[in-house]
This record gives structure tokens, sequence and C-alpha cells, in this order.
């Protein structure tokens, strides 16, 4: 089943990577424009001539989103195994991310984007009730879904169980006074970082199943304010880098 990636970004990405492309459609006068003329000759180098459609011809493709002029026509996404995932992590301590049934393409693509870029060997997706990496996920998180390794597994529980039997760290993100601030626990280690739904967070068994609870906590005397999951795995993400970032003053 063939699917549509757009915007400069992301088809640069799929242009880069492994992804089959079958087809680049550019609208027409925008082959000149400098970011396409570079996604272009890229593409060119791989064997891939663009075609020239009209402008409203990507619009009606694409359902009227922000296609920035071009489009790619590409084959399914290939998701990973979790065994690949930790192959990526071969030599260091892996960092995993684990979404319990995010919804929200753009919250998918968001934190596929976090993880890409903070150093999150992979990300795990539960198969129902959750957003795949879709179009539009691909697009959220500018192309950064075609270099981060996404594995989409039938029971999350189960996946949980393999990442432990790994050597893995299950800590369940919370938005709880008694979960441990995300400073005070050890992101160093072998760690699968859990973010729940945009609702309801975390499902029962899915929390039960993580080793510990951490929150990221919020400014003292707010009331009812939270972080959206994008953020807060932003957030987690980010602090997982720091404690693993050498210091500068660390011995050499």
């Amino acid at each position: 089943m063939s699917r549509m990636v757009w915007g400069v970004h992301a088809v640069t990405e799929v242009i880069r990577g492994s992804r089959q492309v079958s087809a680049l459609l550019v609208a027409e006068g925008a082959e000149r424009e400098p970011g396409l003329r570079e996604l272009i000759e890229a593409a060119r180098r791989r064997g891939l001539q663009p075609l020239l459609r009209r402008r409203s011809e990507l619009d009606r493709l694409v359902g009227g989103a922000t296609h920035q002029g071009v489009v790619a026509l590409c084959g399914e996404y290939v998701y990973a195994t979790l065994g690949e995932i930790l192959q990526r992590a071969a030599g260091a301590s892996p960092l995993v991310l684990v979404l319990d049934g995010v919804t929200d393409p753009q919250n998918l693509g968001a934190l596929l984007r976090c993880a890409c870029v903070l150093g999150a060997h992979g990300v795990v997706l539960p198969q129902d009730r959750a957003a795949p990496v879709t179009a539009a996920a691909v697009r959220a998180s500018a192309g950064a879904s075609e270099q981060i390794a996404v594995a989409r597994v039938p029971n999350l529980v189960r996946a949980l169980g393999e990442l432990r039997e790994a050597g893995l760290w299950l800590l369940g993100a919370v938005a709880a006074l008694d979960a441990a601030p995300l400073w005070e626990v050890d992101l160093a280690g072998p760690t699968a970082l859990v973010l729940g739904s945009e609702g309801r967070g975390l499902r029962p068994l899915v929390r039960k199943t993580c080793d510990r609870l951490v929150t990221v906590p919020m400014a003292p005397g707010l009331r009812g304010a939270s972080l959206n999951v994008a953020a807060a795995g932003a957030v987690l993400l980010y602090e997982a880098l720091r404690q693993r970032k050498p210091s500068p003053h660390s011995s050499r």
C-alpha cells in the first residue's frame, strides 16, 4: 500500500533515506525555489526524475494541507522490530521511547522528532488505539520518522516485558505528586521512557508494569496545568540526554 509524504523537510529525508519513492511531484514554478532546487538535485542523484504538476493538483492530493510545492509517492512505511531497535544501541546504553496510545499524529510526529534529535534508539507504538506513522506524522516530524526506528507491537505490556528482559529499566511518566522528579532518577542506564495517551495517560496495566514512575514537576502555585504528551516527552528525553552527555570537565 502506497503513501504520500509532503513538505520540503519531510520529502528531503525520504529522498535521503532508504524509503522507496515511486514518484516525486513538484508544483510548476516551484522547482526554481532554493529549497526545492536542492531537493530535486538530491532526487536526481538517486535516479528519480521530478514530475511537474499544477499546484491545484497537489492541493487535491493532500486534501488542502500545506505541501510547500512537493509531494512524494512512497511505499508503505517499514516498521522495525524491538530487536532491531536494541541493535541500534549496540555498544551504548539503550534509550527507548514507548508510547501508550498516542492518537494525535501531530503529537506522534513531534515525539518522533524529539526521539531522533535527543538520542533515543527507537520508538515503540501499540498496533491498536494509537496513531500509526502516517503522512501527517511524517510531516509533523519534519522527516525524522525516516531516521528513527519505530516498532509497532500487538501487545505493549508484552513488549515492555521484552525490554525489561533485555536489561532496560521501565520508567512511566505520570502527572502525580508521589512520582519521582525526573532529575532525581538515573536516566543514564538502559532506559525505556513510557508515556501515556493525551487524555487518560498510562493505562493501569501499563502503569503497573513500569518499574518506577517519574514526573515533570510544574512551577509552584499552578493548578490544573500540565504539559501535553509531546512537550513532556521532549523534557524527559532532554534530561536523559543531559545525564548521558559527558561533562566538559570530565577526564579524557
